[in-house]
């Protein structure tokens, strides 16, 4: 067997083999490149030829260095960067080639429980890949929707009242992108109100050139020039913005119910008429039986999972994945329990707690669950934190098995853990 440990960086990688007789035998740095990566497949092969007999431990499970080097057919054992900075020693000095070596000599650790990587295959990949883009997406729109609001309130009044409480929807923010003051606004006849409406496909032109004429009409403060000529700009690139956004989330999403079921929905029911099995996500359909589980959401949760649920040989191995199972701490007189685990997948463990809350509306027992933590004076996140952590475990069960969700039958099977009559 041999075992090599790679500190990795954007530029370089310092690298570490080893072998079960000798340990650490040669250290060295290859250059983050096509050449370099290849020149460190061929020095392992020659040391040994059998890839699967070559352990990579290293602290991080992405990356185009991870790809290359799985596709050389190595095991890859990626590792939390705590574990390698407890092994430094007293003084915990942070060095590069240090750090290589502690992680070739965990790559030569056969009692060492590592969990071997599996890597996501092209639909769970391009299903991560399309999930994190969309939540950053929706952090860019909360943001600059928060940021337009504050220039809107300060120089034009009529935009918000004639947004109320949707400022992000498309006809508004076209709206702000063509007239961004309200006095090109005021200035802009009925005719080309109805005109632009009717362009944007809106259902009531005359209705909305009303609107505006109410919004114009409506008292307000008096607004400084100097603002208005100020933030005109910011105003119409705000909106320029989230109209993109808009766009590219409305296209993710799409790609996103492709991806689940294998064909594109289609009608007012929005249903696949003629699913591919082979170009749907294993479990897709199992995913969106879930209540609170959309499109969106059901494509962050199965990206982050994965194709294989095998990889977790317990609900409690996904749980702690996502960094819901708690963490209790004893020692002496001491208890407590973290609720958070500090070392878990962020993107998997934010969409769960989003998940949580959805399914407050849509699942009797999911509210049930939630008010009695409130009442057991838990607070908001805690709560959910506990739900999302129930929700992993159900659909853990649920994806081992293949079987879709039975919101009757886990009901059942909940009165009856809990000695309730049915």
């Amino acid at each position: 067997m041999l075992g090599i440990g790679i500190d990795w960086a954007e530029e370089f990688h310092d690298v570490a083999l080893g072998t079960d007789e000798k340990g650490v035998i040669e250290q060295f740095r290859i250059a983050h490149s096509p050449n370099g990566v290849a020149a460190l497949v061929e020095r392992a092969l020659r040391l040994e030829p059998d890839p699967a007999e070559i352990r990579v431990v290293l602290e991080t499970r992405h990356g185009l260095l991870v790809e290359a080097l799985l596709d050389a057919g190595f095991t890859v054992l990626p590792v939390n960067p705590d574990l390698v900075a407890r092994r430094r020693g007293p003084a915990r000095k942070k060095d590069d080639t240090e750090d290589a070596r502690i992680c070739c000599l965990l790559a030569l650790d056969r009692h060492q429980t590592l969990k071997t990587l599996i890597p996501h295959g092209e639909l769970g990949g391009e299903l991560r890949a399309i999930g994190r883009d969309d939540e950053r997406a929706a952090r860019d729109q909360r943001r600059l929707l928060n940021r337009l609001r504050a220039d809107l309130q300060t120089t034009y009044p009529a935009a918000l009242a004639l947004a109320g409480t949707d400022l992000g929807a498309p006809t508004v923010l076209r709206l702000l992108e063509r007239w961004p003051t309200q006095d090109e606004l005021a200035a802009a006849s009925r005719e080309e109100l109805v005109a632009f409406a009717r362009a944007g496909r809106h259902g009531w032109p005359d209705r909305f050139a009303d609107r505006v004429t109410e919004a114009l009409a409506a008292p307000s403060l008096p607004t400084r020039d100097y603002l208005v000529r100020a933030k005109a700009a910011g105003i119409r690139l705000a909106a320029v913005q989230l109209l993109a956004l808009h766009e590219a989330r409305r296209g993710w999403e799409q790609r996103m119910g492709e991806l689940l079921l294998g064909g594109r929905r289609t009608g007012r029911d929005h249903t696949v008429t003629d699913p591919d099995p082979g170009k749907a996500f294993p479990g897709g359909d199992i995913y969106l039986s879930f209540p609170g589980l959309g499109d969106r959401l059901a494509a962050r949760v199965a990206g982050e999972i994965g194709e294989h649920i095998d990889q977790f040989d317990s609900s409690n191995g996904l749980q702690c994945y996502a960094g819901r199972a708690p963490v209790t701490r004893r020692s002496g007189k001491s208890d407590f329990v973290v609720a958070r685990r500090m070392a878990h997948n962020r993107y998997l463990g934010d969409a769960v707690h989003q998940w949580a809350f959805c399914s407050l509306t849509q699942s009797g027992w999911a509210r049930e669950f939630y008010d009695a933590k409130i009442a057991a004076k838990k607070s908001h996140h805690n709560a959910l934190r506990a739900l999302g952590n129930r929700w992993l475990e159900i659909l853990w069960h649920c994806l081992t098995r293949r079987v879709l969700y039975d919101e009757d039958l886990h009901v059942a099977n909940r009165n009856r853990a809990l000695g309730r009559a049915a």
